[in-house]
């Protein structure tokens, strides 16, 4: 099912832009990040599960505990085929900065400039850094990063939904009990692929984007 809003200019400013930033070969000292998250639900087995025989599966009973929730953030380097994953209790702004406090002082700490690109979701902003850390901090470890914002309804144009696609996939198709589990699940899941350095191969152009879109496109008169 699709969300689509209005293609104003700045949708289309936006969207150029990103389009753009992908189309730039990958640089390390500029590297192009794709920030996303997903909340998921912690699930039990209420009984012990059957084990698997000889041309028999795994049973599983069709009931199941609910161990509250959880939150991970994704970091994706589509062009180096790397990411980060970070499991977290919950989805605040105090979480999203140590979050990307970490990706700026460690895995990019010798980038000279950092494109992070991002949705809309209201911890995203540079207000919560400033909130979190200070002013002062914030500007002090933000001062190498440039931020880069999907249009409002096309979250589609963040390559961190693709990753975070194929982690579901993957990785979280099953019921996961703990958050400790989840942890140790999504860490040999990404060691696995960073290792392997599967990258995304980003083909949406801006004259694909004219041709698909053009036809919606709001005038500026009309804006």
């Amino acid at each position: 099912m699709w969300c689509i809003g209005a293609l104003s200019q700045e949708y289309r400013r936006r969207m150029y832009g990103l389009l753009a930033l992908y189309a730039r070969p990958m640089s390390r000292a500029e590297p192009v990040i794709c920030i996303d998250e997903k909340s998921l639900q912690l699930i039990d087995h209420s009984r012990a599960s059957l084990p698997m025989e000889p041309h028999r599966p795994t049973k599983v009973d069709y009931e199941y505990v609910r161990n509250g929730t959880t939150n991970l953030f994704v970091a994706v380097e589509p062009k180096a085929g790397q990411r980060i994953v970070s499991v977290t209790e919950r989805r605040g702004k105090v979480d999203f900065v140590a979050f990307v406090s970490d990706l700026l002082t460690n895995a990019y700490a010798k980038a000279r400039r950092v494109h992070l690109v991002l949705d809309n979701l209201n911890i995203h902003f540079r207000k919560n850094f400033d909130d979190v850390l200070g002013e002062r901090a914030a500007t002090k470890l933000l001062r190498r990063v440039q931020f880069h914002y999907t249009p409002k309804h096309a979250s589609w144009l963040n390559m961190a939904e693709i990753e975070i696609g194929i982690l579901s996939r993957q990785c979280l198709d099953r019921r996961v009990a703990s958050r400790e589990l989840l942890r140790r699940e999504v860490e040999s899941w990404q060691q696995t692929r960073n290792a392997a350095r599967r990258t995304i191969e980003w083909k949406f152009t801006r004259q694909d984007a004219d041709q698909k879109l053009g036809r919606h496109y709001v005038s500026k008169l009309a804006c």
